[in-house]
C-alpha cells in the first residue's frame, strides 16, 4: 500500500518529532512514511513496541503521543474547521466540528491542549508555499511539532463515516447520529486513520474503538496565552516546576487520572449540575474515611488501562518475536488489571452520591468477571504483573496453564533447564576462584555474574582472563563468560519457542474475549475519574478549601492563591472579591509590588477550580459559571513573531474584545504600558467603555489613576486599590513603604509609586529628587479632580439598590426573618448613602 504519490512534496515533514519549519519560516519537505526510516521515527513511540508500555508513571501524561487531522472548509464554507484526534496510547477517536473567527482561536487553543506529536493537513493547504491563514498560524504556533500534508483525496467524508461505521463500538453507537452531518470532522478522521494504519503496521479491530463528538460548547474555553499567563499546567519560569495549578492539585496514582485532570484543568465544565456532582462525590470522600483511603488504595494499583486497551485492539500486520512477547505481557496484564476489580466493587458498595453509586452499576457488569475466567482457563491463576524484567520474564513464560499445549510444555522444561544450568555454572565459578559470585539478569545483557568488591582478593591482583564484559557501578564488578553467553543464546532461542506457541494460544484467547473487551472503556472511565476527585479531595486535607456555589454572582471571603499558598511558608494574605451584574468591572489601581498582578491570577484560579468540580481556598466561595477566561498579563516584547510590548497588548486586548461573551471573565493586568501616557490612558479608556457596557466580569489593573474617574460616570464600575502603608525610622527619620497586599475600596492616593520603587535602587538621591519635582508638575496640570454632582451621585445609589434587591431575589436562601432584616439593612444603607451626598 503506497500512501499518495511517491513523489516527496506530497508529504511537507519527516515523521521525526523535530521542529518540522526551517528558519526561513517555511515547511521543509521531509520524507515520504513509505520510507523505511519514517516510519520507525513513530513506531518507537507507540506502545506495540514497549511490552511494559502500561507502567504506572504520571509522567506519562506530558510524553507527546497524539496525531491530530485538520481540515478547513474551502469557499464559502471557510472558517468551518473540521478535527479529529487519536491518541496513540488511548483507543478514542476524538471528532470535533466547529465555525471558527479569522484568528482561529477554538482551533489553536484545542491543539494546545492535545499536545500532538504530529499535525496532518490537506496538502492543497500548503500548496507551493501559498499556505492557508489557518496552515501558517498552525505552523507558526506549533513549530516543535511535526507537519505532514497528505493528498486532499484522503479526507473524505464518505470513507470517514464508513471507518466509524466498522470501528465504532456498539456501546458508543449514538455517535455516529452526531456525527453523520459533520463532514469535515468525518474527513479528517477518513485520513488520520488511514495514515495510523500505515506508520502503526497494524489495523484496529473491528467495533473496538471509542468514538466520541466534543463540541465547544460543552467545556469553557481558555485560550492557550490565558492557559500561559495563569500558569494553569507549565510554570512560566521552570518548565519542570510542579508551581502550577496541576501540580497544586496533582496527587493522581494513575496515568489517565492525570490526564483528566489536566485536560479538565484547560477546559473546564460549564454544566452546573455536573459541577455539583462532583462536588457531592469530593464531600463524601472528605466525610467518609473509609471510603477515601479504602478507594485510594484500590485506585493506586491500577495501571494505564486506556494504554492496555489500546494495545489490545490493535491486530499487528506483521507477526514477530517481539509482536508475541508484548501480546502475552498484555494479557498479563489485562489479568492483573481485571483482578483488581472485585476489590474496587467491595470499596464503592455502600456509597451513597449519584456519581459514585453510578460508577458502582457499572463496574457491576457481568462482562469482566466473563473475560476474566475465560483467561483463567488458559492462564495460570497465579499469574501476574510484575516490576522488574526478570521476574516479568518468568510471568510470560509460565502465563500459559501447562497441558494446554504440548511442545510449550517441552521448550519450558528445556528453558528451565538452562536456567539450572547457569546458576550451576556460576556456583562451580565461585568455587572454582573462591569469589562470591551470584547470578543477575538484565533486559539488555541477558544472564551475566555480579560480584560485590567489598574485601574480595582477587588470585595474582586481577580478575580471571575468562571473564569479559567486564563492567563497573560503584562497588559492584558486572561480566561474563564465553560459556555463559553461549547458555544465553540457548535460553533466548528456547524463549523465543515458548513466545511464540504462547501467542498461538493468546491469540486464540484473544479472539474469544474481544467481544467483551469494550468493558474495559467504562473501568478506564470509572478509575481516571475516582482518580482524579480523589486527587481534588485530597488538595483539600492538604489546605484549608471551601466548597464553592454557583449563582449569579462572584463573591470570595478571604480568597487565597492556591499556588502561591503551597509555595509560601507562611499562609499568604486573603483577600475578599466581589463582582456582581450590578458591578461587573473593578479597576484595581496600587503601586508597584502591591499584589495587584497576584490577585487578579489568584481570582481567576479560584474560578478555574470551581468549574473543574474542586473546592477552592477561602472561607466562602460563590461563582458565576464563565464561558470564557480572558487574560492579557504582561509587558515582554515577542521576538519570535517580530512584535513589541505595546503590539502584543494589541493583539491580545483585539482577541477579547472580538470573543467575548455577557459570560465571561476578563482578567487584565496593565494596558497601554508600551506607548506614551496620553495614548495610553486614551485606548485604556476606550477599552474600559467597550467591556463596561457588557456583561462580562472584568478585572482591570492599572497604574493609570486617571481611570478610576470612570466610577463616577458609570454604576457599574467600582475602584479597588491594594493598600500600603509609611513607616517613619526613629533613627534617621527615611521614610519606608510596607506592602499590605489587602485590597480596599476606593481609588489608590499613592502618587507617584514608581519614584518610590526607584528610590529602594542604588539611583543617585539628586536624580530621584529632580524627578519627584517634574513629575509634581506635571500632575498637578494633568490630573485636574473631577467630582460627579449629587444627582449622579443618587442615580448610582438606586442603581446599586435595584441590583441587590435582584440578585436577593434570585439567589436568596434566607428564612423570611432573616430576609426581612437583610432587606431593612439595604434600606438604610441606601437612606444613609441619600444623606452623605445632600450634606455634600
Amino acid at each position: 500500500f503506497m500512501f499518495g504519490r511517491t513523489n516527496p512534496s506530497v508529504f511537507t515533514s519527516s515523521l521525526g518529532s523535530s521542529s518540522c519549519r526551517s528558519r526561513g519560516g517555511t515547511p521543509r519537505l521531509g520524507r515520504t512514511p513509505g520510507s523505511a526510516g519514517a516510519s520507525r521515527s513513530h513506531l518507537a513511540q507507540t506502545p506495540l513496541t514497549d511490552p511494559t508500555a502500561t507502567s504506572s508513571s504520571s509522567a506519562a501524561t506530558s510524553v507527546a503521543s497524539v496525531i491530530v487531522a485538520v481540515v478547513e472548509g474551502r469557499g464559502l464554507a471557510r472558517g468551518e474547521v473540521g478535527m479529529a484526534s487519536l491518541n496513540l496510547k488511548c483507543p478514542e477517536l476524538v471528532l470535533s466540528q466547529f465555525a471558527d473567527t479569522g484568528a482561529y482561536a477554538k482551533v489553536i487553543t484545542k491543539i494546545h491542549i492535545l499536545l500532538p506529536l504530529e499535525i496532518l493537513m490537506p496538502d492543497t493547504a500548503s500548496e507551493k508555499g501559498k499556505g492557508t491563514k489557518l496552515f501558517n498560524l498552525i505552523t507558526e504556533n506549533f513549530p516543535g511539532v511535526s507537519f505532514t500534508a497528505i493528498q486532499r483525496k484522503y479526507f473524505n467524508e464518505k470513507k470517514g463515516l464508513e471507518y466509524i461505521q466498522q470501528l465504532c463500538a456498539p456501546e458508543f453507537g449514538t455517535v455516529l447520529m452526531e456525527v453523520q452531518a459533520k463532514y469535515y470532522c468525518l474527513a479528517a478522521a477518513a485520513a488520520l486513520l488511514k495514515y495510523l494504519e500505515f506508520i502503526q503496521n497494524s489495523v484496529y479491530t473491528a467495533k473496538s474503538l471509542k468514538v466520541s463528538f466534543k463540541g465547544s460548547e460543552q467545556t469553557a474555553m481558555i485560550d492557550s496565552a490565558s492557559a500561559a499567563n495563569l500558569e494553569l499546567v507549565v510554570n512560566n519560569r521552570d518548565h519542570r516546576s510542579e508551581h502550577t495549578l496541576l501540580g497544586v492539585l496533582n496527587q493522581t496514582k494513575t496515568p489517565g487520572g492525570a490526564r483528566r485532570l489536566r485536560s479538565n484543568i484547560l477546559e473546564p465544565l460549564v454544566d452546573v449540575d455536573t459541577i455539583n456532582i462532583r462536588l457531592d462525590t469530593i464531600q463524601e470522600l472528605l466525610q467518609d474515611e473509609e471510603l477515601f483511603f479504602g478507594l485510594k488504595n484500590a485506585i493506586s494499583n491500577f495501571l494505564d488501562i486506556d494504554q492496555l486497551l489500546s494495545v489490545l485492539v490493535q491486530i499487528p500486520k506483521q507477526e514477530t518475536v517481539q509482536a508475541a512477547e508484548a501480546k502475552i505481557t498484555h494479557v498479563i496484564q489485562l489479568k492483573y488489571t481485571l483482578d483488581l476489580v472485585p476489590r474496587l466493587r467491595m470499596v464503592l458498595k455502600n456509597c451513597s452520591t449519584a456519581l459514585l453509586k453510578a460508577y458502582s452499576t457499572s463496574l457491576e457488569d457481568t462482562r469482566f468477571d466473563l473475560i476474566l475466567e475465560q483467561i483463567k482457563t488458559v492462564i495460570n491463576d497465579d499469574t501476574t504483573y510484575l516490576k522488574g524484567s526478570l521476574n516479568m520474564r518468568t510471568q510470560k513464560c509460565y502465563a500459559v496453564r501447562p497441558n494446554v499445549n504440548e511442545f510449550l510444555d517441552i521448550a519450558r522444561r528445556a528453558y528451565t533447564e538452562i536456567v539450572d544450568d547457569i546458576a550451576g555454572l556460576v556456583n562451580q565459578l565461585g568455587e572454582k576462584y573462591g569469589l562470591p559470585m551470584r547470578t543477575s539478569f538484565s533486559t539488555a545483557r541477558g544472564f551475566f555474574i555480579q560480584m560485590k568488591l567489598e574485601g574480595v582478593v582477587f588470585p595474582e591482583g586481577k580478575l580471571p582472563s575468562e571473564f569479559v564484559k567486564v563492567s563497573k557501578h560503584k562497588n559492584n564488578y558486572g561480566f561474563t563468560t564465553a560459556d555463559l553467553m553461549k547458555m544465553n543464546d540457548r535460553c533466548d532461542e528456547a524463549l523465543r519457542e515458548i513466545f511464540h506457541m504462547s501467542y498461538v494460544v493468546i491469540c486464540q484467547l484473544l479472539h474469544t474475549i474481544h467481544e467483551h473487551i469494550h468493558c474495559l472503556y467504562k473501568l478506564s472511565d470509572a478509575v481516571s475519574m475516582l482518580d482524579m476527585l480523589l486527587s481534588l479531595a485530597n488538595a483539600c486535607t492538604i489546605s484549608d478549601y471551601v466548597r464553592p456555589e454557583f449563582t449569579d454572582t462572584l463573591a470570595i471571603k478571604q480568597g487565597r492563591h492556591p499556588i502561591l499558598e503551597r509555595l509560601a511558608r507562611q499562609q499568604p494574605v486573603s483577600n475578599n472579591s466581589y463582582i456582581s451584574e450590578g458591578s461587573n468591572f473593578v479597576i484595581i489601581s496600587g503601586p508597584n509590588m502591591s499584589g495587584k498582578s497576584t490577585y487578579l491570577k489568584q481570582v481567576a484560579l479560584c474560578q478555574v477550580m470551581a468549574q473543574i468540580g474542586s473546592f477552592v481556598p477561602a472561607e466562602y466561595a460563590s461563582f458565576r459559571v464563565a464561558d470564557q477566561i480572558f487574560t492579557r498579563i504582561g509587558v515582554d516584547d515577542d521576538f519570535e513573531t517580530n512584535s513589541s510590548t505595546f503590539m502584543l497588548e494589541m493583539k491580545e486586548i483585539s482577541y477579547i474584545i472580538h470573543n467575548v461573551t455577557d459570560r465571561s471573565l476578563i482578567i487584565i493586568d496593565e494596558l497601554g504600558r508600551g506607548t506614551s501616557a496620553e495614548e495610553g490612558i486614551g485606548i485604556c479608556h476606550s477599552v474600559c467603555e467597550f467591556l463596561l457596557n457588557l456583561k462580562a466580569f472584568t478585572l482591570f489593573a492599572t497604574h493609570f489613576l486617571e481611570l478610576c474617574q470612570l466610577e463616577s460616570l458609570y454604576p457599574n464600575v467600582e475602584n479597588q486599590h491594594m493598600e500600603i502603608q509609611h513607616t517613619r525610622s526613629g533613627d534617621t527619620g527615611a521614610e519606608s513603604v510596607v506592602y499590605t497586599y489587602l485590597l480596599k475600596r476606593g481609588c489608590s492616593e499613592e502618587r507617584h509609586y514608581g519614584l518610590r520603587a526607584a528610590e529602594m535602587t542604588a539611583l543617585p538621591s539628586t536624580l530621584i529628587q529632580e524627578a519627584k519635582e517634574i513629575a509634581s508638575n506635571v500632575s498637578q496640570q494633568l490630573l485636574a479632580r473631577h467630582h460627579s454632582d449629587v444627582e449622579t451621585q443618587r442615580q448610582r445609589a438606586v442603581y446599586h439598590l435595584a441590583t441587590r434587591l435582584l440578585q436577593a431575589a434570585r439567589n436568596s436562601r434566607l428564612d423570611p426573618g432573616s430576609l426581612r432584616m437583610y432587606l431593612k439593612g439595604l434600606r438604610k444603607q441606601y437612606e444613609a448613602e441619600l444623606k452623605v451626598f445632600e450634606i455634600n
